[in-house]
């Protein structure tokens, strides 16, 4: 059969005729061409004896036992691995190793010079022992094969140097299109017969499956028609057959196809991908058939219509010699045209033939074509960003030489690599080499010269003493860098001084903060982000040194370096990693003031971006991005980066303005040029290419030598350093080359030899006579040191070093080789290529600027790896993003830190990545289509694609919460701690499934183990046996997996880190540690996890196991071994003798000396066993209600406290436990100061917990140590003698009445004052008890529910009924008062011409006033001061009505005065005779009733209304929010304040309650840099702004004049009376929407609102210095100011809490609180007042008063909150009398009543104590004290020692006032 012309299918060719696919035809697919080269070579390389064919012979063949066999061949192994070395080596290498020495060791006996010579050249030098012992191995296993197989062997050898055939010899002629389908072309790897037969015999037994099914062509359309309906790949059956068809026709193997049809179809379309590669051969052999009728059909028919065509005559033309050579020119044109045509024609027809062979009709797919390319030619030219290169704009400060070229009419494009002129390519049978000459120094730009230091100001000139000038990059970025604040991008070349330009931001930064000289160290904090550790370690010395003069401290801030709270305050400049920054930021809590004041961010390496690093970079410069918005604050971004290709992007990605800040130096500006050699070693077997790379690196080493420089050789594990260095002077020997690497004998070098040979480095002894020297960081600091200093003086010609000195230290030399590119990567668990940052590093140490003009520096690497690193090194590839691959990473920490909270702000982050930036440029990288970036520029839904799809993998992992409806995010505790600790969302989903609340530690470990961080980890074959050993030995706990899983591996491994195992392998070393690294941070984490689910035996497990990896300590040895002081020997002896620390505490030193028999050390010992930290609990309870203790921890410290071990503070964390249910109630973090373990001063802890009927036996407190191992506390809380509270009665209904008109009041002047026509339905239900009756009222119902009017009601009672009398109105608050004063003295003064007088310590009107007043308004501590004196007070005999408002405030530390009011008003009223009505306002309350029955009242006024009976009724929300600290954590509530305002209320009144005047402005703030981001930032103003600007040019404070602008007000004491007004007008007016004030303001102004945020329920209690929480009362109170009765139907309250007192609040917010009294604290002041007034003469007086108190009431109906154990009256007798007791002896020793048996008598301090309100403590300092010759200073510190000041906080930044 005539066969067609064309070697293969052009199938692609098909493609792009039919489908809308377009590209350039190429006729060589090189890929493929190269495939099957390395193939080819491959299959080249395996004819030989490899070490697996050999392993298997010998196993298969040897004629003694499998396991002695093994034995032999796993010791032949460990023998290559000792001469190979078991560095950084690939097990490929080690396995040819093995293979050679077989080889080597075959004939003979013995280890002779010949083989040692053979090895020497292969490996450099070797261990003898491992030779000789591989000799007698081999010879060993040799003994036990039969003579056939050794005959077979010995004609196989294991390299490529075997007898080479004659070229051609077996070449064999295959037809393409052989009849009997065998014509699928292929490179298979063995190609032996038995092999052929089972693949002949596989395929016909598959082929006999199918049923007998006519295989042609058009099946595998019908297969594809049949299941294209369920492939949803978006192509037609056509497209999908032809893509297929390619594929199958392709030279590769089933088993790589089988992974592309995988890919391509799914693993859904299974049975599909198996019938494709079962019939694969019989297919194509189809098709070709078929193609080939169908071609010889065709062919047939055109030759039958040439030979149809009709002859015509010829004709003959004259023509002049001119017009025949221009016939012939243009028939040649023709010709050609003819030649291109007939040549697409062909190849149309020829993809025509094989489409038809597949089923399809020609003429449709031709129809097809037409329509195509009418459309194509209707479409626009070119799409509007692609199609055509649009010329680059140029830029100010963009240097760039290839740039200016590609832009000139002369460059040619489209070609794959473009290397820079004058380069030189050598291409020989061992390696391929491209030099790239050093280029030319930089342009000449005019105007441009170098600026002298001596021009700074004083500023520069300190920083950068010791310059002369600035190099010219330096000059030309000057201005920009050190006069603006505009962003920054420097490209530049390695070397070229970026750091100084970084020192001048910074430097301008330093300026902007300088005032009078001084340097503001306060105000910011410049963070300089350097991609390694090593380097940011420089960077600290670099800048430290030089910033030092000015006073700034410069710190490092890394995994390895942490810095505590004060030290980075104290710190100006963080040098710090990219992931340590981001965990910085991305904690909410902690840090958030941190990232606030930062001014300056340097990003170091910014090409880092197209690393697996790189996401974290596009994260910091997102937040950061986002924080300058969201702030207005500006924050300069500055980044570093060597020379780029895609600069620009990088530029638009960092918001930099390219006409100002974008700065980009290509190679020209190098400070010395480097030339770049680019070597790739050819060879394919690994022993080959060790061989090579070896040999390439001398000659190259050499070369540079020759010419008198120095190299450094840069290889990538520490023991190849030597391994390398011996092999160059083993070369250099064995080539008579020593003499050249030599040093001259010369004085310094021989005191330098001296030196060296005092080393204890035997390499580094041996190597430096030969001119060699190697670097490590295993090394000594000394001998590192000794190397440097070396090698700088030219002592050492070359000096092998690891690519840490190319970070750490500055050391150059003329020229620098890597050897090698293939580096162990423990976090991939595989063996990686090199960095680029890397190779630029190094390279920039080639060349030293003093000593050269040029440097020069060469990279050796695998052939296949070359171009990869000349496209990187010569920019030819742009740099991407890899933010996706950890975008759900990246989005959850933005969740947990409360900037993303829906879907279209997390849409709106993404627009600030990298990411965006390329997508947009290069969209199919990232799998968007043109027509998809044409539909939408912007990406938006691609954006919003990708983060549905994150958000969702998050829901489904718990770490948020989605709602798909609202769009709306939430962090959950497992997400927030997923992004404190840096875990991937993989391991979460591995957390999920595993986490239970009972697991052993061995459960634990293997969890971890299956972490996401490990997966990379590889299990290796040769690393087997000393796993197994480890297990065996070191890990106290069974690994589950085993030695032959990767989580087994990881386990192995872990355990061994902690027992302090020698792992031997450095594939192990560096595995482990990469081990221990990470499964310290996830123990961590799982800590965190179960203690927010509440498990606390598996808290203690993982606490107790994370402690275990940090400290290297298992837990059942001895917890002394956390001291480094104590030998090894000491410590064996304390634990063979079984001493546990508490035995060692209660024995003393010379006791313990003879235990261990080293007397000496027992002090030692027992100062250790002092030393480890031990807390001793107490806790006392107070059951608040039956199902609430409240539970009060008193924390003493019982340990020594030394500050090299403890250093300033030792955290604990404690917890309460209920063994039974294995839960945990309440949990906290606590921290031991110094000081008060010191002082040994008791710490307390107060909290509540739920407590359960019937009551447990007890409840356990539980304190670990943070980071001690050994050191926990337990302490039981009993409930034994526990007495709960009775329940109480239940609440007053209210009733369902017809409301009441105000004309019931019966009187028109009363009726007037109202602006109501009736009463709401409380009212209405009180209105009979209060207006017609006497007697005395309770009333408790919800704030907002009209209480004052009921006081009024009872007020008019008296006005109407006793005129003479007078109605005292006591409310707690000067501000209530004040209210209370304004309100009335308009309507009862004015309206009813009845006298209202202000009685309060700021006003005191004079007694006449009082005395003809009708109603007194005052305070609690006013009227108790006046009343104390009742007898001499007619006014105060004269009450006949007392109104006490808010008497539930009993509870708290004003109670008392309350309850003593009440008491001493009863007293009066039964000593005159006069009943005076008392009237109890309050909120709703549990216990009423004990209330109602001290204040005498019977069953008719009580009136207890539920919480919920509101005239508006409440919505409320409550969020918790996490975090230990308190200003972070209002930080983080700032945001969802802002949403609640936009969700809840987004154009009625909002008030936020805050804790402090500073909190006041700081929220305020917040909102306002919210509103700035939105579209209308003044959409909280209701008036015209320039009404505003009037209002505010009247303001005083400068921070409310910028806030009132966009419609808050912020109110707190601190404003000027006329300011607070203006407020307080603008608000109730409803011209502002948002006011911020501080609790106060609940209780002193009703303002209602339709939405209350509380925002933190914790304020500062000075008294105790620490935040403490408000009362239950003022979170009431201040929702109850949310609804406005006249406007809103419903009111809204945003409650704000620490997560950890949510349910707390859950509970107390809609259940009321009982009222306990707080009497005891302050009964001795009480005591003493009645004792003066002459109450109390006797101690059995004291004991009846008491009787009269409130607190009297409780103690019988709660006796264990107040410690009284039992309510049998000898019990009560008993307590009360002690109680009395104590407090006439403290009112004794304060010098103020005296006692004489049982009377008591009061004395002059006594008396001024109770005139003037002071507590008998100050009045004993007074005495004690003061002093005839007092100076006024003496007096006022005497002043300021007052009790009464305790309670005054020092407030934020006080102290540095104060000072």
């Amino acid at each position: 059969m005539t066969q067609l012309p064309r070697p293969l299918p052009r199938l692609t060719g098909a493609l792009r005729a039919f489908c809308s696919i377009s590209g350039n035809d190429c006729d060589v697919d090189y890929e493929d061409l190269a495939f099957k080269r390395n193939l080819e070579a491959k299959r080249k390389a395996n004819k030989g004896l490899t070490w697996k064919k050999l392993h298997k012979i010998i196993r298969e063949e040897s004629k003694v036992d499998r396991d002695q066999v093994d034995l032999a061949l796993k010791e032949l192994f460990q023998c290559a691995k000792d001469i190979v070395g078991s560095a950084e080596v690939e097990s490929e290498l080690l396995e040819d190793g093995a293979a050679l020495l077989f080889d080597t060791f075959k004939e003979c006996h013995i280890v002779g010079q010949k083989q040692s010579v053979k090895l020497r050249r292969q490996f450099g030098p070797f261990p003898a022992s491992s030779a000789t012992k591989a000799c007698s191995l081999v010879n060993r296993l040799i003994s036990w094969l039969p003579e056939s197989v050794l005959e077979d062997l010995n004609t196989t050898s294991t390299g490529s140097g075997s007898n080479p055939e004659e070229f051609g010899k077996n070449i064999v002629f295959h037809s393409v299109f052989d009849n009997d389908g065998d014509s699928q072309i292929t490179l298979s790897d063995d190609s032996s017969e038995d092999e052929d037969e089972a693949f002949d015999l596989k395929y016909t037994a598959l082929e006999k499956s199918i049923e007998e099914e006519k295989l042609d062509a058009s099946w595998l359309k019908t297969q594809v028609e049949m299941y294209n309906a369920g492939l949803g790949l978006g192509l037609s059956v056509m497209d999908m057959c032809s893509t297929l068809f390619d594929i199958l026709a392709s030279s590769r193997t089933d088993s790589e196809l089988q992974n592309e049809l995988f890919d391509l179809l799914g693993f859904e379309r299974f049975e599909l991908i198996q019938s494709l590669l079962e019939n694969r051969k019989s297919l194509i052999s189809a098709t070709f058939d078929k193609a080939a009728n169908i071609a010889m059909s065709r062919a047939s028919v055109k030759s039958k219509d040439l030979n149809q065509k009709p002859n015509y005559g010829c004709q003959v033309t004259i023509q002049s010699q001119e017009e025949k050579q221009f016939r012939k020119q243009m028939r040649r044109e023709e010709k050609k045209m003819m030649k291109v045509e007939s040549k697409s024609n062909a190849d149309m027809e020829h993809d025509e033939v094989y489409m038809e062979a597949l089923g399809f009709d020609p003429q449709r797919l031709r129809e097809q074509r037409e329509e195509a390319l009418i459309r194509t030619a209707s479409a626009p030219l070119f799409s509007s960003k692609r199609g055509c290169d649009v010329k680059r704009e140029k830029y100010p400060y963009v240097y760039d030489a290839l740039e200016e070229a590609k832009q000139s009419s002369a460059f040619v494009g489209g070609t794959k690599m473009l290397l820079p002129e004058g380069f030189t390519r050598e291409n020989n049978k061992m390696y391929e080499e491209v030099t790239i000459p050093a280029s030319e120094s930089a342009p000449a730009i005019i105007g441009k010269k170098c600026i002298p230091i001596s021009s700074l100001d004083e500023i520069g000139q300190l920083a950068f003493k010791g310059m002369k000038q600035l190099n010219l990059i330096q000059s030309i970025v000057f201005d920009t860098a050190y006069k603006t604040n505009e962003n920054l991008l420097i490209s530049a070349p390695t070397g070229a001084g970026k750091t100084n330009i970084a020192m001048l931001t910074v430097l301008h930064e330093l300026k902007q903060h300088l005032s009078q000289g001084v340097i503001k160290r306060d105000e910011f904090k410049i963070v300089y982000v350097a991609p390694m550790k090593a380097l940011a370690a420089e960077m600290v010395r670099n800048f430290g040194k030089r910033l030092e003069p000015l006073g700034i401290q410069v710190r490092e801030l890394t995994g390895d370096m942490q810095l505590t709270k004060t030290e980075i305050m104290n710190t100006q400049m963080l040098v710090t990693t990219p992931e340590k920054w981001d965990v910085v930021t991305r904690k909410s809590t902690g840090d958030v003031a941190l990232a606030q004041i930062v001014k300056l961010l340097i990003i170091d390496e910014v090409h880092l971006l197209h690393e697996d690093r790189g996401s974290v970079i596009e994260c910091l410069v997102a937040r950061t991005l986002r924080q300058v918005e969201s702030s207005q604050t500006m924050i300069r971004i500055v980044g570093l980066s060597a020379t780029l290709p895609n600069y620009l992007d990088v530029a638009r990605f960092l918001n930099v303005n390219p006409y100002m800040g974008l700065f980009y130096f290509d190679g020209r500006f190098r400070p010395v040029p480097l030339g770049q050699t680019f070597i790739g070693v050819k060879a394919i077997s690994k022993m080959k290419q060790f061989e090579d790379i070896n040999l390439v690196c001398y000659e190259k080493v050499f070369e540079q030598v020759k010419h008198g420089e120095q190299v450094m050789v840069f290889v990538h594990a520490r023991n190849e350093t030597v391994r390398t260095a011996r092999i160059l002077a083993e070369h250099s020997r064995n080539n008579g080359e020593s003499k050249f690497f030599h040093s001259e004998s010369t004085p310094r070098y021989g005191e330098a030899e001296k030196q060296i040979m005092r080393s204890r480095n035997k390499p580094l002894k041996e190597l430096f006579p030969d001119g060699f020297g190697t670097h490590h960081a295993g090394m000594l600091r000394q001998d590192r040191n000794l190397v440097e200093r070396y090698f700088s003086e030219g002592l050492i010609k070359v000096l092998v070093c690891t690519a840490t000195l190319a970070w750490g230290v500055n050391l150059p030399a003329h020229a620098v080789i890597i050897k090698g590119t293939q580096l162990y990567d423990a976090k991939k668990g595989s063996f990686v290529d090199l960095g680029i940052l890397d190779v630029l590093q190094i390279f920039g140490r080639a060349g030293r600027p003093q000593f050269d003009k040029t440097g020069h520096g060469t990279i050796i690497s695998n052939h296949d790896k070359l171009s990869h690193y000349l496209g990187l090194i010569t920019r030819q590839n742009p740099i991407e993003s890899q933010f996706v691959a950890s975008l759900t990473d990246n989005l959850n920490a933005e969740i947990s830190l409360g900037t993303v909270t829906n879907l279209e702000e997390s849409v709106k982050w993404l627009s600030y990545t990298y990411l965006h930036v390329r997508m947009r440029f290069n969209p199919l990288v990232y799998g968007v289509t043109y027509t998809q970036l044409e539909e939408d520029p912007e990406l938006m839904e691609h954006r919003k694609d990708l983060i549905i799809i994150a958000a969702r993998k998050l829901d489904r992992a718990k770490m948020i919460r989605y709602e798909e409806r609202t769009g709306y995010f939430h962090a959950t505790d497992l997400g927030r701690i997923s992004s404190h600790y840096y875990i991937k969302y993989y391991t979460v989903e591995v957390i999920n499934e595993h986490l239970k609340s009972l697991m052993t530690e061995a459960d634990i470990l293997a969890m971890v183990s299956k972490a996401q961080e490990f997966d990379q980890i590889k299990v290796r074959d040769e690393e087997l046996d000393e796993l197994d050993q480890h297990h065996l030995d070191t890990c106290p706990m069974v690994a589950a997996g085993g030695t032959e899983n990767t989580y087994g591996k990881v386990n192995i491994l872990l355990q061994t880190y902690i027992s302090r195992g020698n792992v031997d392998a450095f594939s192990l070393v560096s595995d482990q540690a990469y081990i221990a690294q990470n499964s310290a941070r996830i123990m961590r984490a799982l800590f965190e996890v179960v203690l927010k689910k509440g498990w606390p035996i598996m808290a203690g497990r993982l606490l107790l196991l994370s402690k275990t990896i940090d400290k290297r300590l298992w837990a059942f040895e001895n917890p002394l071994r956390q001291f480094p002081i104590l030998s090894a020997e000491i410590l064996d002896k304390i634990e063979n003798k079984k001493l546990t620390v508490d035995k060692l505490k209660d024995m003393d030193a010379k006791e313990i000396g003879y235990m261990i028999h080293h007397v000496k050390m027992g002090s030692r010992v027992k100062k250790c066993a002092n030393e480890i930290p031990e807390l001793e609990i107490e806790a006392t309870i107070q059951p608040i209600t039956r199902t609430v203790l409240r539970v009060k921890l008193t924390i003493m410290c019982q340990f020594t406290w030394n500050d090299k071990v403890h250093g300033s503070t030792e955290p604990f964390w404690i917890w309460v436990e209920d063994p039974e249910s294995n839960h945990i109630y309440h949990s906290e973090y606590f921290m031991m100061q110094k000081k008060q373990a010191v002082t040994k001063e008791p710490q307390y802890l107060v909290f509540t917990i739920p407590i359960f009927e019937p009551l447990p036996t007890q409840y356990y407190v539980r304190a670990m140590s943070d980071r001690w191992l050994g050191s926990e506390s337990y302490c039981a809380i009993s409930f034994k003698h526990l007495i709960l509270p009775e329940r109480h009665p239940p609440h007053t209904e209210l009733l369902n009445l017809q409301p009441l008109p105000v004309t019931a009041l019966n009187n028109p002047d009363i009726e007037a004052l109202y602006k109501f026509t009736h009463f709401n339905p409380i009212q209405t239900q009180i209105f009979h008890t209060l207006y017609h009756t006497d007697c005395n009222v309770l009333l408790g119902a919800p704030t907002g529910s009209g209480k004052t009017i009921a006081a009024e009601l009872a007020i008019f009672k008296i006005f109407r009924d006793f005129p003479k009398t007078k109605a005292v109105y006591i409310a707690p608050l000067k501000a209530l008062v004040r209210e209370r004063m304004e309100d009335w003295k308009l309507r009862i003064q004015q309206k009813l011409g009845k006298k209202v007088v202000e009685l309060t310590g700021d006003t005191t009107p004079d007694m006449r006033a009082v005395g003809l007043a009708d109603l007194i308004v005052t305070t609690p501590e006013k009227w108790d001061g006046i009343s104390r004196s009742w007898q001499n007070r007619n006014y105060v005999q004269a009450v006949t009505l007392l109104i006490i408002d808010e008497i539930h405030l009993l509870g708290q530390d004003r109670g008392p005065v309350l309850e003593v009011i009440v008491s001493r008003t009863n007293f009066i009223s039964s000593h005159t005779e006069k009943p005076v009505r008392v009237i109890g306002l309050s909120t709703a309350l549990a216990n009423a009733r004990d209330l109602a029955d001290w204040l005498g009242i019977k069953h008719m006024g009580l009136f207890n209304f539920r919480p919920s009976v509101r005239p508006v009724p409440l919505e409320v929300h409550i969020k918790g929010f996490p975090g230990k600290h308190y200003c972070p954590r209002m930080a983080t509530m700032n945001k969802p304040c802002f949403q609640s305002i936009r969700t809840h209320s987004p154009s009625k009144p909002v008030l936020i309650f805050v804790s402090s005047r500073r909190q006041t402005r700081l929220t305020a703030l917040d909102l306002i840099a919210f509103l700035a981001a939105e579209d209308g930032p003044k959409q909280w103003l209701h008036m015209p702004d320039t009404e505003m600007e009037n209002i505010i040019s009247g303001i005083k404070d400068t921070n409310l004049k910028l806030i009132l602008a966009f419609g808050i007000g912020i109110h707190h004491a601190g404003l000027v009376e006329r300011d607070r007004k203006t407020v307080e007008e603008l608000f109730c007016n409803q011209k502002i929407q948002v006011l911020i004030a501080t609790s106060t303001l609940a209780w002193g102004v009703n303002f209602p609102a339709h939405l209350v945020i509380v925002k933190g329920t914790e304020y500062f209690d000075g008294k105790t210095k620490r935040y403490t929480d408000f009362p239950i009362t003022d979170v009431l109170q201040m929702m109850g100011r949310a609804g406005r009765p006249q406007y809103d139907d419903q009111g809204k309250a945003v409650i704000l809490v620490h997560d950890v007192k949510k349910h707390f609040y859950k509970k107390f917010l809609y259940e009321p609180f009982p009222v306990e009294s707080s009497l005891l604290g302050v009964l001795a002041d009480h005591l003493n007042a009645e004792i003066v007034a002459g109450t109390i003469q006797s101690k059995q007086d004291a004991m009846d008063y008491i009787t009269w108190t409130y607190f009297f009431r409780r103690l019988l109906m709660n006796p264990s909150y107040y410690e009284l154990e039992g309510i049998e009256h000898e019990n009560i007798n008993r307590f009360l009398s002690s109680l009395v007791q104590k407090a006439l002896f403290d009112l004794e020793s304060s010098y103020c009543i005296s006692v004489q048996e049982n009377d008591v008598f009061a004395e002059t301090p006594g008396k001024i104590a109770s005139y003037y309100y002071l507590n008998h403590n100050t009045v004993r300092m007074f005495r004690e004290e003061l002093s005839e010759e007092a100076s006024l200073p003496e007096l006022l510190v005497i002043l300021s020692n007052a009790h009464e000041y305790d309670e005054l906080p020092v407030r934020h930044n006080e102290d540095q006032t104060n000072r």
